[in-house]
């Protein structure tokens, strides 16, 4: 290594060297003494500041200097150091090569200096602290978990946030699971072609991943001792067999994925704990009674891309569940189900096969804030339908066979997004979206969609949306037939 380049990595790394010294070092190769320019008064690198005890390293810790190589001649002129001040200018000898000018600061290259220097780098290496984790969620967050990352997880926030790790004993590092990442309560063993859930996991786990693995059952013990687990993620497996005793020592869990599988049924005897369920994209058919009974912290459920059709919920199949957030989007449904928690806030019913919304259908749901019915086959929505939904703030119904825009628009006061896009729309009156005088919707539009509709939209009169915030927010146009 360079005499520079070891100058900038002490200047860094040596702060209890003081700043003289620092200076000192990078000034050395760019004003060389007056020693050095009329020849080599002194050792390449040093410097002619005055002698300072600080500068002299302690005896004890010089190695006595190398023995002069047997293979040169011994000097023919008495070596520098020996002579008088004022005869060293009027010299030129060779460079020494193993003792540095008095009164200077030793340059870090030279032999004699080698092990002080590396003796002081360790030394302040030493007084670095360890690492420090911030917070449970940095390594999920890092990783860029699929199932917190999803576009349809907008039920999530509505769910409790991350467990006490102060509460929780300590970790036992040691235990892992082969081929597994271990860090901080978090156990990953996702992508590892695993047939069944691994042994040997930490008793004080909070997060277990198992996702793309062939774990095909779920067995009795499978999870014994995890009773601090608090999310369980089993996305795109096998599963189609989980023992009914297989989540009992799951007391804390409160978030299950289980997506992606081959399951038939729900789960039974789901932990009590448990506040978010996402198992869509599975083979059930079946929502029976009392399936969700005694889960009440459960408020997020999504449960698309399953066969379920409307006759396929039992009466009282969601009863003592307050959820805010469901999805039954990629179904077999053909209307909207009567059976579904009044709590709900958010309500998904996308990719259906969805033909009308009668009068009594969204009786129940008054507390809804976003609806979801785009991409099925509705042609009809019948007056005073709405007028249930006095908190709706987003109404999704595109990809639909509307030829009108549905009536009852202008009552929902706060109602601030409409998708009407890719229907069969032809005409739009100056009433439809806004009501008549001012002052009376309390929340303006934000956003209105209704391109790819057969509408003439240069015959539409601006003032029909006289209650939206920007015309920017207006989408008319690109109709094809």
């Amino acid at each position: 290594m360079e005499d520079s380049s070891l100058t900038t990595f002490f200047r860094a790394i040596l702060p209890p060297l003081g700043l003289l010294e620092a200076k000192a070092l990078s000034n050395c190769s760019k004003n060389p003494s007056p020693q050095s320019r009329g020849g080599w008064g002194v050792e390449e690198g040093a410097c002619a500041l005055p002698p300072s005890p600080r500068h002299q390293p302690p005896p004890s810790l010089l190695p006595s200097p190398p023995p002069p190589r047997p293979s040169l001649p011994p000097p023919l002129s008495p070596s520098l150091h020996e002579l008088p001040r004022n005869a060293r200018t009027a010299q030129h000898p060779s460079p020494p090569t193993s003792q540095p000018a008095p009164g200077c600061f030793p340059s870090p290259g030279t032999p004699t200096m080698r092990p002080l220097w590396l003796l002081m780098a360790l030394l302040a290496l030493s007084q670095a602290l360890p690492f420090e984790q911030k917070g449970f969620w940095d390594f999920t967050l890092d990783d860029g978990m699929l199932m917190m990352n999803d576009e349809e997880a907008s039920g999530a926030d509505t769910t409790s946030g991350a467990p006490d790790l102060d509460s929780l004993p300590p970790t036992f590092s040691a235990i892992c699971p082969f081929g597994c990442h271990c860090h901080l309560r978090v156990v990953q063993c996702s992508d590892l072609g695993l047939k069944t859930v691994p042994k040997e996991i930490s008793p004080d786990t909070t997060l277990l991943d198992l996702q793309n693995n062939d774990i095909s059952e779920l067995r009795k013990d499978d999870f014994k001792g995890l009773q601090h687990l608090y999310a369980l993620v089993l996305v795109n497996n096998k599963i189609s067999k989980i023992h009914e005793k297989a989540f009992s020592p799951l007391r804390k869990l409160q978030k299950l994925y289980i997506s992606k599988n081959h399951l038939v049924e729900i789960p039974p005897n789901l932990p009590s704990s448990l506040v978010e369920l996402r198992i869509h994209d599975n083979r059930i058919r079946k929502v029976p009674k009392g399936v969700f009974s005694g889960l009440r912290n459960m408020n997020c459920i999504e449960m698309g891309g399953n066969p379920l059709e409307n006759s396929g919920f039992e009466p009282g199949a969601f009863d003592g569940l307050k959820l805010n957030y469901l999805r039954i989007s990629e179904a077999k449904l053909t209307g909207i189900p009567k059976d579904l928690p009044e709590t709900l806030n958010e309500l998904h019913l996308d990719h259906n096969k969805i033909q009308a919304i009668e009068l009594e259908d969204l009786l129940r749901y008054s507390k809804l804030y976003r609806l979801g019915l785009g991409h099925n086959q509705i042609r009809m929505i019948e007056n005073g339908s709405l007028s249930f939904l006095p908190t709706l703030r987003e109404l999704h119904l595109d990809n639909n066979k509307l030829s009108r825009v549905p009536a009852g628009l202008p009552d929902l006061k706060l109602l601030q997004v409409v998708y009407l896009h890719s229907n069969n729309i032809t005409k739009v009156g100056v009433n439809d979206f806004c009501p008549v005088g001012f002052g009376v919707k309390r929340a303006y539009y934000n956003g209105i969609s209704l391109f790819n509709n057969p509408v003439p939209y240069w015959e539409v009169q601006p003032a029909t949306f006289r209650c939206v915030t920007d015309r920017l927010a207006i989408q008319f146009g690109n109709y094809k037939k």
